[in-house]
């Protein structure tokens, strides 16, 4: 059943309440634990007292507060599915509004600054689509995500673009994808090689260091106020979980074939893929890009 601008709304707004009230006890069960911590704590300085029992409501208590930290951000995850679902079910009835440059470039932006952060428990390693640590082989895109596609432009060279997957069609193994350039707008069948998906979460540089790209990766990276991604190499790692790579793009106009250091955030940092050109999309001078 289509979803409609009104009962997206409310939807919406039932889960901000959700997470409103998701907040108020998160507050509650902090106070909870930093009264125990302090007992805990004044228990170790006197001999007569048991520790354990003390020890053990705090570890209760800091779970209590992980669960509600962990049911609000599932509310948030739910109220992005839901204005994406709404947005998609716009563009194809076709009542999808042309979008400036300037807007659009701004959309891509907060779209990686709002990617969910990876909070793992104790142990658990970051999973596929997290941060530089690619989606498994049998992995499908789903209608609507963001993906770096090799697509033909006007002068029939292939370049990687940064594209929305309109469907994927299971008895050719393809994807249809359009161009979220609305200059460009184009829409392409291609095959599952040529479409890579981005991450849909980012990695804790502080507790998941090992799902970003190690310093000089060859990367390719989404070349700053363009939709295209080019080849780049990983010039500085971000150091905390709201910090960008700094990346070195391939630009022949500098001496040593690469261009200052930029920023790119984690989302559009993606392993590196050859064309059949050889050298990698955008390769050459890019600073009129």
């Amino acid at each position: 059943m289509p979803l409609t601008a009104e009962s997206a709304a409310q939807q919406i707004q039932d889960r901000l309440k959700d997470i409103q009230q998701h907040i108020h006890i998160v507050d509650e069960e902090r106070r909870r634990a930093e009264n125990s911590i302090a007992s805990l704590v004044r228990s170790l300085h006197a001999t007569n007292q048991k520790v354990k029992p003390l020890l053990k409501a705090s570890l209760m208590e800091a779970a209590q507060e992980e669960a509600t930290i962990r049911a609000a951000l599932a509310k948030i995850h739910e109220i992005r599915s839901i204005r994406n679902e709404r947005r998609i079910q716009a563009r194809n009835a076709g009542n999808k509004e042309a979008i400036r440059r300037g807007a659009l470039m701004k959309m891509v932006q907060l779209s990686a600054q709002t990617l969910p952060l990876f909070v793992g428990k104790l142990g658990e390693r970051a999973p596929a689509l997290c941060g530089a640590i690619p989606a498994e082989g049998n992995y499908v895109a789903k209608v609507g995500d963001n993906v770096a596609a090799l697509a033909k432009g006007i002068d029939e060279e292939e370049n990687w673009i940064l594209a929305e997957v309109v469907q994927f069609l299971h008895r050719q193994n393809k994807y249809d994808v359009i161009d979220i350039d609305e200059e460009q707008k184009d829409r392409h069948v291609l095959s599952k090689r040529k479409v890579i998906p981005l991450p849909l979460m980012r990695a804790n540089p502080e507790t998941d260091g090992h799902a970003l790209f190690p310093k000089d990766t060859v990367v390719m990276a989404l070349y700053p106020q363009t939709t295209c991604f080019y080849k780049a190499i990983v010039h500085r790692l971000p150091q905390t979980a709201t910090e960008d790579y700094e990346v070195l793009f391939e630009d022949s106009s500098y001496m040593n074939g690469y261009a200052e250091p930029l920023p790119v955030a984690q989302r559009y940092v993606i392993a590196y893929r050859p064309t059949k050109k050889g050298a990698g999309s955008g390769s050459g001078n890019l600073s009129s890009a």
